[in-house]
């Protein structure tokens, strides 16, 4: 049974891995067994986070490229190819939040958080897929979408309408890619403890809110992302398609 979950000789390719849920998800698909390649925008922080999982043991290499940069992502596509490398799971976690009522957003930021949390995932998704298709060998691609696929909080307007497109992008990626066993799929974080999150968590009333409006009475960890991770990047998801998981602790399910 547990070889259902060995990602041993795959490559995955985890974008906006060097801190928060992508860095824990990278070191879970590689205690898991993959080879990982990590990425963010900025050389010096991606070489740290790659000598962090290295010095554990894992296997690791890094890439610095701007997810939003449709050359910059095809470059790196394009070495990899060159040095034999396939990706094999990708996970599409590099995302940015801005918060500010729509009637005071300016089309700058709106596409911003567009361009960074829905276009990029689209971007690096269709370079990693061409290949799998010509490769003839499958692969798993999971997008992180969020609680606000499904609903809508004030203020995080671009946010919301990103992560709702990441939940139909997903289904739009199975239903074209599905025929070349290529399972696509989605993770829905709930309030998960992240730099991101940092001044949620410090701001009293809303840390209150979370944890009263929550079954589970707290705040999410970046590591309990990572079975779901795994799960859909292996092979005991190999039927699984279009979905998306919510990891939540349970806020979706009680009014």
């Amino acid at each position: 049974m547990s070889r259902l979950f060995d990602l041993t000789g795959r490559t995955a390719l985890v974008t906006g891995s060097v801190r928060g849920i992508g860095f824990a998800l990278a070191e879970g698909l590689a205690t898991a067994g993959a080879e990982v390649i990590l990425n963010g925008t900025r050389e010096d922080t991606v070489n740290a986070a790659v000598a962090k999982l290295a010095a554990n043991g894992l296997r690791v290499r890094g890439r610095a490229f701007d997810v939003t940069d449709e050359r910059a992502v095809g470059e790196a596509f394009a070495q990899w190819d060159r040095d034999n490398v396939h990706v094999d799971i990708l996970i599409n976690n590099a995302g940015i939040q801005f918060r500010k009522p729509l009637v005071e957003l300016e089309l700058s930021d709106w596409q911003r958080v567009i361009d960074t949390n829905l276009t990029s995932a689209f971007i690096v998704a269709k370079e990693a897929a061409q290949r799998m298709i010509a490769r003839r060998s499958g692969g798993k691609i999971i997008n992180i979408g969020s609680l606000t696929s499904e609903g809508a909080r004030a203020t995080v307007g671009a946010y919301t309408a990103a992560k709702g497109g990441i939940r139909m992008l997903t289904r739009a990626m199975s239903a074209e890619w599905a025929a070349f066993d290529i399972q696509a799929n989605a993770i829905g974080p709930g309030y998960i403890l992240t730099d991101m999150n940092a001044p949620l968590v410090e701001n009293a009333e809303f840390d209150a809110w979370v944890k009263s409006s929550n079954p589970s009475g707290r705040w999410g960890k970046p590591d309990e992302l990572v079975g779901t991770a795994v799960y859909l990047s292996s092979a005991a998801s190999s039927y699984v398609n279009g979905q998306i998981i919510h990891v939540d602790g349970g806020w979706l399910a009680v009014l």
